[in-house]
C-alpha cells in the first residue's frame, strides 16, 4: 500500500501487441478530477508505464485505455494511506514524542491519530462539566493540567493497545469521583459492564488541585 507523497510506476502488459497497439491511462485520485500522466511504451509495445504522484490519502482509480492489437480496458484501485505519524485534524492533548515517553517505547505509527481519538473521548465524557484555563485554541495554559491531560490520552492510547481499540467508548463509565463530583454512567445491568477507559486517565484528572481543574455537579448522562 502506497503512502501519500510516493512516486510509483504504474505498469501495464498487453498481450498479444504490435504497432497498432496504443495505450492511454487515466488516473483519478480521490478528489474525482481525472488526471492524464505521459505512458511510455516497451518491449515492441507489450509493457506501458506511466509515473503517478499519490499526493493524497485515500481511493485512487488508474483505468488503462488500450486500442489497436490488444484493445481492451482495465481498471485498477489503489488504496493509499496518509503519511506515517502525519497528524490528523483536530485537538490533541498529547503529542506523539510524550506518547513515545510515555510508553517508554516506540508509538505506534496510527498514535497520532489515536491520541487525536483519545483527546474526543477526553472532551466528550470528562471535559464537558469541568473549568479550567484555555488558550484560543482550547488547550489547557496551566502546566499542571496540561500534563494531567497528556497523561491522561497517552494511559488511554495504551489501554487502547491492550484491550483493542474497538473497546471503544460507547459504553458506560462506574463510579467515578474527581473531587466532590461522581461521574456515573448507565445503570442497572451496565454496571457490570467492561471498563471503557484507562484507569490512570481517571487517576490523571484526580490528582489536579481544585483551584487549577473543577467539575460542576454533574453525575454523567
Amino acid at each position: 500500500m502506497p503512502d501519500v507523497g510516493d512516486l510509483v510506476t504504474a505498469r501495464l502488459t498487453v498481450d498479444p501487441a504490435d504497432e497498432t497497439t496504443q495505450a492511454t491511462l487515466v488516473v483519478t485520485p480521490p478528489t474525482g478530477l481525472p488526471l492524464t500522466p505521459v505512458v511510455t511504451p516497451q518491449d515492441d509495445g507489450t509493457l506501458w508505464t506511466a509515473p503517478v504522484v499519490y499526493t493524497m490519502a485515500g481511493v485512487w482509480r488508474l483505468s488503462w485505455t488500450v486500442t489497436g492489437t490488444g484493445a481492451g480496458v482495465e481498471h485498477e484501485l489503489v488504496s493509499v494511506a496518509p503519511l506515517p505519524g502525519a497528524t490528523p485534524g483536530g485537538r490533541a492533548y498529547a503529542t506523539t514524542t510524550q506518547l513515545a515517553e510515555y510508553l517508554g517505547a516506540a508509538p505506534p505509527l496510527d498514535g497520532a491519530r489515536l491520541l487525536l481519538e483519545a483527546s474526543r473521548l477526553l472532551d466528550r465524557d470528562f471535559l464537558k462539566a469541568a473549568v479550567y484555563d484555555v488558550d484560543d485554541d482550547g488547550l489547557p495554559t496551566d502546566p499542571l493540567v496540561a500534563e494531567a491531560f497528556a497523561e491522561a490520552v497517552c494511559a488511554q492510547v495504551e489501554f487502547w493497545g491492550e484491550v483493542g481499540v474497538e473497546t471503544d467508548i460507547s459504553g458506560p463509565i462506574q463510579g467515578v469521583a474527581i473531587g466532590s463530583v461522581n461521574i456515573q454512567f448507565g445503570a442497572g445491568d451496565n454496571r457490570s459492564g467492561p471498563s471503557y477507559y484507562a484507569p490512570k486517565l481517571i487517576r490523571a484528572l484526580q490528582t489536579l488541585p481544585a483551584e487549577k481543574f473543577r467539575l460542576v455537579a454533574w453525575s454523567g448522562c
